[in-house]
């Protein structure tokens, strides 16, 4: 969905955010209640995933990202006031709380108070892992199977021109560009050091939570240079096609070739 007009039709509140009915799309039943601001709910409709905000995170929140329990969305709807928004969605796994319950909604008011009534599917340990587990190990493992069905770097692309015309507040991307291209370098510096510190962590102790830190780190220089090619109006095209025409080059004739 390319066209984004019919976010305006959209109220929402002070801080940006409305409120997000996740139902069964065959049974009716509602599974959770969280919130969206206009990225989330344009990404929602966009990918036919929900992803919500988090406020106590302050970002983005891919439902099942950590857990695998993602939500493929059927259907979207606005309520007569504009102010509410019901998701008609498959849940994966059959669980959308994170008690391993299919529903948030699991304790019923009775006469001796608050009963609940809906079994435990999954123990949130099994589902979540041990909470020292690596957080970059668990959101890698779970993000493994969306990379293979996205053209990542035409989405990023794409993402980066709609970004820089937008309200710096609707998210960070638009925020980097409003501070401007000092900022946009001085983040490429930062993850740049993070990435070799990472690198000398690995080469150290070749452990899993290490590789996946020099992956994460890794993404986030692409990410940021994506940034700064967006912010020149560069194709990301552009570099793969230098890639490609420096294949078959051995490096020092590539060096060599180079106009200064």
């Amino acid at each position: 969905m390319n066209n984004t007009q019919w976010l305006d039709e959209v109220k929402f509140n002070e801080q940006g955010l409305i409120p997000a009915i996740a139902q069964h799309h065959q049974t009716g039943r509602v599974l959770m209640v969280a919130w969206m601001n206009r990225e989330s709910l344009a990404l929602t409709a966009e990918k036919n995933q929900a992803v919500y905000y988090s406020r106590s995170r302050s970002k983005l929140w891919h439902k099942g990202e950590e857990s695998g329990h993602f939500q493929t969305v059927h259907e979207i709807r606005l309520d007569c006031d504009a102010d509410v928004i019901v998701l008609q969605i498959e849940q994966h796994g059959g669980i959308a709380c994170h008690t391993g319950r299919e529903s948030c909604f699991y304790r019923r008011l009775t006469s001796n108070g608050w009963e609940i009534v809906d079994a435990q599917l999954k123990d949130p340990n099994q589902i979540y892992g041990e909470k020292s587990e690596n957080a970059h190990s668990k959101v890698m493992n779970a993000s493994t199977a969306q990379a293979e069905q996205v053209d990542v770097l035409h989405y990023l692309g794409q993402m980066m021109a709609e970004r820089k015309s937008a309200d710096p507040d609707s998210s960070y991307v638009a925020k980097l560009y409003h501070k401007g291209l000092n900022k946009i370098l001085e983040k490429i510096g930062e993850e740049s050091f993070e990435t070799v510190i990472a690198a000398k962590d690995f080469k150290q102790e070749a452990t899993l939570d290490h590789q996946n830190d020099l992956i994460y780190e890794v993404a986030d220089v692409w990410f940021h240079t994506i940034v700064m090619l967006g912010y020149f109006d560069l194709d990301i095209q552009l570099v793969l096609n230098e890639l490609a025409r420096r294949q078959g080059l051995s490096g020092l004739v590539e060096k060599a070739n180079r106009t200064h």
